[in-house]
């Protein structure tokens, strides 16, 4: 998940119970990986962290010399039981965080950081869900995989995903370890066609009493979103995270 300038809430909700919300905090770069390309994978140690729920984020701020400053809101990839923080950077050309996280951080530095912010888009570990993420929308949602997969309860999840290619789907092979249905736009995958996600590909995931969590793209979302809506899902059961300029992040297009 990706917002310029997101504030933090005084107070989140899940489902009437406070959410944990976090402050500033320094946190130190434990470990850079770059498992896709145009993205970087940060291992964050977080001082005096306050433990999140999987769906939640967390702002990345920068301030220059001169006292200028830029933040962006990324998801923590991480469960909760990890003693470090994990996110995904997507490598945006024109991004002043991105490219930054991406090309010049390294093990050792320091960020300012918030979190964890956010109580709507946040599963509890006890409710059957459906996970339904376009692009690097699927970050919050192996935050929740790994969650259930520490609690001993992953056949609470059914989890489907899009993305361009095979190669840019940010967690591949731990979605495909999770059981999920991967839909690709731009080649085929398996037996499957390039195609967009269709209502047909969802219908089998959906059960009742779930609580459906679609992330991706603002197009991406909308898509998703109607496709449960017409296949039963009543809209108060759906929760959506949009993120980015859609015409540069559709993972459907």
């Amino acid at each position: 998940m990706i917002e310029e300038g997101a504030g933090e809430p005084p107070v989140a909700r899940l489902g009437g119970t406070a959410a944990p919300v976090g402050g500033w905090r320094t946190a130190t770069v434990a470990g850079v990986r770059r498992p896709v390309a145009r993205s970087v994978q940060l291992r964050l140690d977080v001082h005096d962290r306050v433990d999140h729920l999987p769906g939640q984020h967390y702002v990345v701020r920068l301030t220059a010399e001169d006292g200028y400053t830029a933040q962006r809101s990324y998801s923590a990839a991480t469960a909760p039981g990890d003693p470090l923080v994990e996110l995904f950077v997507e490598r945006l050309a024109d991004g002043e965080v991105s490219t930054y996280l991406a090309d010049v951080v390294e093990p050792g530095d320091e960020l300012e950081v918030r979190g964890p912010i956010g109580g709507w888009f946040v599963w509890d570990g006890a409710t059957p869900a459906l996970l339904v993420g376009g692009g690097t929308g699927v970050v919050p949602l192996v935050a929740m995989i790994r969650h259930a997969r520490d609690l001993g309860r992953p056949d609470l999840l059914r989890v489907a995903v899009s993305s361009r290619t095979l190669a840019e789907l940010p967690y591949a092979d731990e979605l495909a370890a999770a059981g999920a249905l991967v839909v690709l736009t731009r080649e085929a995958h398996g037996i499957r066609p390039a195609a967009r996600m269709t209502g047909m590909d969802l219908f089998p995931l959906v059960e009742p009493g779930q609580t459906a969590y679609v992330c991706g793209s603002a197009g991406f979302a909308e898509a998703a979103s109607q496709l449960l809506v017409e296949l039963g899902v009543p809209p108060s059961s759906v929760r959506v995270e949009r993120f980015g300029p859609s015409a540069l992040l559709d993972a459907g297009r």
